[in-house]
């Protein structure tokens, strides 16, 4: 025992040493770029050394800790020290949703957008409490192998299979959609070709050496995102604030911002840009109303109009603008009624003032019955989707089979405090930038000449016009805030242009950004493809199977699933916050209720787990495919969207959660108690701090 204390210990403190070594050489890599960038060399070579040297530095790491041993591949050979575990579960957990999203969602949403704050940061709690120390008892490899050993059989285990990759490939999709978007932005790439090159990345790590790769990537990852997010941070603060850490002193930058949007909101030229809007949107609903003679009528008007210019022999650009009009145009009226809808309500959401940012729930109805009745709907929204958030948190497979990597129990508690802790970090920052960011923007860029408009303007522009426009709706020269369409996926990755920053800095967020989407693809990659070689093919198919056999199966069909979620990804289907949180919700309701009533709840049978894992999922995908207008394109769903309670699919895991929890209790008080393996099964794992680390000879 005394050996293996002496090894842990010599392993920690080799690891520490080289990671000092890595944070200092990044350090002078980062110095070294600012340099060059003042002796001139070009931005777009900024980028791609940042793109490159970063892949390459992770490739490098993969290759090293390339494996074919099962334990090694599986769960890093079980000896992750706690820091590093939780920095690696940081690095994990802090997705292309919490770098790009989480941000964005603030500078978008104000208050409204702390629910993704305390969601994610909550459910920490719930793993620690409910299930981080029990499934390291447990000792196996993944969530279906817990399920399978405690719930008796392999039908269990195959519907966590298939739980398990629903909700990490909604999760992948939105982790490489953000690789797409950085790589395209930073290289001048395509969107479609950036979200392929980026894939090249994810894979160099997770295909070689997986789950010991995987690990030490991950630190190298969490230590370049945090250095990324934290300077423009204290640099927008020195700006604003006059100091370096604006957390502090964030109410006196929101007072700011409060003071800005009054300004802004009783501005004539705004009211008279959001007049334009209102005006807008009462044309479309009134040209949608009267389909199909409307789509008719505006279809001759453009073909006409084509003739006319054609006749007068007008210049050639307004002839090709007014064909483009004419072949952009809606081709059915069905089309139209689409494309109609979707303007309107774009416009009439354009025509409101902006929302308090400080102010919970707010509403702007005039209306004080209606205003009250939207103040509501918010509030209740705001608990589902923090409730949906928390639980999810600690139902999501990737994230639990981190603490499958500690050398013991006692490791295991300790690496969730190290998680929380290397979390706050970034997630106590969050705030702070989204209003620092808004703050900038108010200031800086409402009530600018468009002529003298940033180029970051127009760099952004290309790279997908639905993340941000700058249009002179009323041709005064001025940029009023109801002209800018801001999307929240680039309010981080845009901060250091916006701010006026060296151009190094916004190279540090696109590599900071680019770790974040790569470490969590990584970990959801490995989920994937575990699920199918071990937990189907070994344990279901082929118990015979050699261990070379295993990890090459595994590494194929981790190939054959990344290059699947990129192709979904290229697409575009929604923001990456959606499809995040579209996972943390079926995760939820498909394995939370089992595996926490499959610690503490002896009488849970295998029938109640199934039902529990079927019915809620099965809500939860319905609900979403409803009222996500992506989902409802795919399955062809033509009825009018139908919110319950007004919830947003966002949040359908509130649905999925219950129906799950009362299948359990019934079914499993309709069906025989579990036997006697099963019951010394759960005392065995009730119990962390017994001896024995793992329950191989229970779990067969």
């Amino acid at each position: 025992m005394s050996t293996q204390v002496s090894s842990n210990r010599a392993f920690f403190n080799q690891l520490k040493k080289y990671y000092s070594w890595y944070t200092g050489g990044f350090f002078v890599f980062l110095i070294t770029l600012a340099i060059l960038e003042q002796l001139g060399l070009p931005r777009v070579w900024i980028g791609y050394v940042f793109l490159f040297a970063t892949i390459g530095l992770y490739a490098g790491i993969g290759i090293m800790s390339r494996t074919a041993d099962v334990a090694e591949y599986y769960v890093a050979g079980r000896r992750v020290p706690a820091i590093f575990n939780g920095m690696a579960t940081g690095s994990d957990w802090m997705s292309a949703a919490s770098f790009i999203g989480m941000a964005g969602g603030l500078y978008l949403q104000g208050f409204d957008g702390l629910a993704f704050i305390m969601g994610w940061t909550g459910g920490y709690c719930l793993v620690a409490f409910l299930l981080a120390p029990y499934l390291r008892k447990f000792g196996q490899f993944t969530i279906p192998d817990f399920l399978g050993a405690r719930y008796g059989g392999n039908f269990a285990r195959f519907i966590g299979i298939l739980i398990a990759i629903l909700c990490s490939f909604v999760y992948v999709v939105a982790q490489i959609y953000g690789v797409g978007l950085i790589t395209s932005r930073f290289t001048g790439l395509a969107f479609d070709v950036g979200v392929f090159v980026g894939l090249a990345g994810i894979l160099v790590c997770s295909f070689l050496g997986g789950m010991r790769a995987v690990t030490w990537t991950q630190v190298a990852q969490y230590i370049i995102l945090i250095i990324a997010y934290l300077i423009p941070v204290a640099w927008l603060g020195m700006k604003h604030a006059n100091f370096p850490i604006p957390q502090f002193v964030y109410g006196y930058t929101l007072q700011k911002v409060t003071d800005l949007e009054k300004k802004i909101t009783a501005d004539p030229k705004e009211i008279e840009v959001r007049k334009i809007f209102a005006d807008r949107a009462a044309t479309l609903r009134k040209q949608v109303a009267e389909l199909p003679a409307s789509w008719e009528e505006g279809r001759k008007a453009a073909a006409a109009k084509v003739e006319e210019l054609k006749a007068a022999n007008a210049p050639v650009a307004e002839i090709n603008a007014a064909q483009k009009a004419l072949d952009t145009y809606p081709k059915s009226a069905e089309e139209a009624k689409k494309a109609w809808t979707a303007a309107a309500t774009a416009a009439a959401g354009r025509s409101s003032p902006p929302l308090p940012h400080a102010t919970p729930f707010p509403s702007l109805n005039p209306d004080p019955a209606k205003n009250e009745a939207e103040r509501n709907t918010k509030r209740l929204n705001f608990l589902a989707l923090v409730f949906c958030l928390m639980v999810g948190t600690a139902a999501l497979p990737h994230i639990l089979m981190r603490y499958y990597t500690t050398p013991s129990v006692t490791e295991a508690r300790k690496s969730v405090f190290w998680s929380l802790f290397f979390i706050f970090l970034l997630y106590f920052s969050a705030p702070a930038l989204a209003v620092l960011v808004k703050y900038e923007v108010y200031s800086a860029v409402v009530g600018s000449n468009f002529a003298d408009l940033p180029a970051w303007v127009a760099s952004w522009a290309k790279v997908d016009p639905r993340l941000l426009t700058v249009t002179d709706v009323n041709k005064d020269g001025i940029v009023q805030l109801a002209e800018i369409t801001l999307g929240q996926d680039i309010v981080v990755l845009a901060t250091p242009e916006i701010a006026g920053l060296p151009y190094v800095i916004s190279g540090l967020v696109a590599a900071g950004g680019l770790a974040a989407a790569l470490s969590t693809a990584d970990g959801l990659l490995l989920t994937i493809a575990n699920a199918l070689s071990h937990d189907l093919y070994y344990k279901m198919i082929n118990p015979n199977a050699s261990t070379q056999k295993r990890v090459t199966i595994s590494k194929i069909l981790l190939l054959i699933v990344a290059l699947g979620a990129a192709t979904v990804a290229s697409q575009a289907p929604a923001d990456i916050l959606f499809l995040v949180s579209a996972a943390f919700s079926l995760a939820a309701a498909g394995f939370f209720v089992p595996l926490v009533a499959g610690v503490f709840w002896k009488r849970a049978t295998k029938w109640g787990a199934i039902a529990a894992m079927v019915g809620g999922v099965s809500v939860t995908w319905y609900y979403m495919s409803i009222n996500q207008p992506w989902l409802r394109s795919v399955f062809g769903v033509t009825d009018p969207i139908s919110l319950w309670w007004g919830i947003q699919p966002i949040s359908a895991g509130i649905f999925g959660l219950p129906v799950a929890l009362v299948l359990m209790i019934v079914v499993s008080y309709l069906t025989p108690a579990p036997d006697q393996k099963v019951q010394d099964f759960i005392e065995h794992v009730r119990y962390p701090n017994l001896r024995g680390d793992t329950v191989e000879t229970l779990a067969r």
